[in-house]
């Protein structure tokens, strides 16, 4: 079918595929040998190229004597640290697949995602151990992993001295099991293939341009798709110095610029907020950065500008997504246009389509975008309809983002028709905050929706309906004993009843309208309506 709204990159297209992960971030490891691959901001600890090679295919090796190989799944459950990549592309050499999990998850939400990625390897770091092997143990994984020593688990070290032949696959089809909530609903499984993550690499370096002579501060955490699917990747294959951030903290953050001459970083709009404002940043010299990425959420235009005009460097922004391996759209470094996610990646196509009619719109009109090209995901690990609900039978995936581009294919993402609320760039999605609450015996109905918030984007509020006496304090309480911080209810708001629509859908976008203009009041204006942040 011809269609009469079809936006295309005008970029070359790139080689689709081809290689493995593990192999398109090891291609200059041996001519690079002693050069620092990985640098650990905290603490110094440095793996060089030559010692990212060995400690990969040693960790192939151990694992492959333990009997994974290709098509299993190992879970790393830890802070950006040197050896994450060494653990992840060793799982990957051996043919197995990597899912990461968020650190600040419980231990039965961890145990939730290993069960359902059916993990055989769970890799953590000490201060996650407990939770770690409580997890493994409800979830039935064989072996817990820890990097350094620890009672109770297998010392990582003792994988990276193997020395057994590697195997000799050469690695399977699927490369990654990120965990991503879609356009709605509970976190599913993402199947990447290496085919699909290789050529966003590529996608993602012809417009970056990431250096060799670069040092790329990986503060976007590795169980998220912008730091394992764009930061890590594309600094290794480009030869770059990558440098961790185990732990966010701004004089953290900005220190390690300072200190290890950072010149390229990828943050989320809370940190280019801080960067563009707060008074800490001039007791810092951050003269080294060339360029700042900004995605997860958008950004204003204002605090973009901003936060260029402060640093004295390239400014832009992106959009990515976890089902397309990462970028879709990006800022080009010699043309950011501000308030716009860029444009599009190589080899990718988009449509902008009204939600109500179906029909494709031409610039400048808002409407959903759909994307199609080689980086997406093969679909959500066990769950057909919702891969159908998300990619249609032409290829198209549909974003849920309500967005248009201008005249000169710059997109602009203006709202949602997704529900998830982006907290600080996490994903919170409302549903499975709402289950927990109805697990609460004086809870008769929920809904969650997000209430703006100058600092974190969007913060998760509920309104319930009550069946039996309690505060909202006390459904605080509950709901934070249960979940990870950045899930935590910030406000619960008692309420007679829940809007819903005659067919009992949920009318979060009634609910979600009036917390925005509730947040548009000033604090003295704003009702008190239960809890508060």
């Amino acid at each position: 079918m011809a269609l009469s709204h079809l936006f295309r990159s005008d970029l070359p297209d790139v080689e689709v595929g081809g290689s493995t992960v593990h192999a398109t971030v090891l291609r200059h490891a041996a001519r690079l040998g002693d050069k620092p691959a990985l640098v650990d901001a905290a603490t110094g600890r440095t793996i060089t190229y030559r010692g990212l090679a060995t400690g990969t295919e040693r960790v192939a090796a151990a694992l492959a004597a333990r009997g994974f190989g290709t098509g299993d799944v190992l879970a790393l459950y830890s802070p950006n640290l040197p050896e994450y990549a060494v653990a992840a592309y060793g799982a990957m050499a051996a043919g197995g697949i990597v899912t990461g999990a968020n650190p600040m998850l419980t231990a039965d939400e961890l145990a939730e995602q290993l069960a359902d990625a059916g993990a055989r390897v769970l890799v953590t770091a000490p201060p996650f151990l407990d939770r770690a092997l409580a997890a493994a143990e409800k979830a039935g994984v064989a072996e817990v992993v820890v990097f350094g020593d620890a009672a109770g688990a297998t010392s990582f070290d003792t994988l990276i001295d193997q020395s057994a032949p590697p195997p000799t696959v050469v690695g399977g089809e699927l490369a990654a099991l990120p965990y991503s909530s879609g356009t709605t609903g509970l976190p599913k499984g993402v199947e990447l293939t290496h085919a699909g993550m290789v050529t966003n690499i590529r996608q993602s370096q012809a417009v970056l341009e990431f250096r060799e002579d670069d040092v790329v501060l990986a503060v976007a955490p590795f169980f998220h798709a912008m730091g394992f699917g764009l930061v890590l990747p594309c600094g290794l294959a480009a030869g770059a110095t990558v440098v961790t951030l185990g732990r966010f903290s701004l004089d953290g953050f900005l220190a390690a610029i300072q200190e290890q001459r950072v010149t390229v970083t990828v943050v989320v709009p809370p940190i280019a907020l801080a960067l563009a404002a707060h008074p800490m940043v001039a007791d810092y010299d951050l003269s080294s950065l060339r360029a700042i990425g900004v995605g997860a959420a958008p950004l204003s235009a204002a605090i973009e500008l901003r936060c260029a005009e402060r640093l004295g460097c390239v400014t832009g922004q992106g959009l990515g997504i976890t089902e397309a391996s990462a970028l879709l759209t990006v800022g080009p470094l010699d043309a950011p246009r501000r308030g716009s996610v860029g444009r599009l990646v190589p080899n990718t196509e988009a449509r902008i389509v009204d939600p109500d009619s179906g029909v494709d719109l031409p610039a400048g009109r808002t409407g959903e975008l759909w994307v199609r090209g080689p980086q997406l995901m093969r679909g959500y690990r066990g769950r057909s309809g919702a891969t159908a609900a998300t990619i249609d039978g032409d290829g198209w995936l549909h974003t849920g983002d309500l967005c248009y581009f201008d005249e000169d294919g710059y997109l602009y993402v203006v709202d949602r028709l997704k529900e998830l609320i982006k907290y600080k760039g996490y994903q919170v999605a409302p549903a499975e905050l709402e289950h927990l609450l109805l697990t609460h015996p004086a809870v008769a109905d929920a809904a969650v929706v997000p209430r703006p918030d100058p600092d974190a984007g969007e913060v998760p509020v509920a309104h319930v309906a009550l069946r039996a006496p309690a505060t909202a304090e006390e459904l605080l309480r509950y709901v934070a004993a249960r979940v990870a911080p950045y899930k935590r209810l910030r406000a619960v708001r008692l309420t007679e009843s829940v809007p819903r629509s005659a067919a009992g859908k949920l009318l979060r976008r009634v609910l979600a309208d009036g917390e925005r203009r509730d947040a548009e009041r000033s604090d003295a204006e704003r009702p008190d309506a239960g809890a508060g942040r």
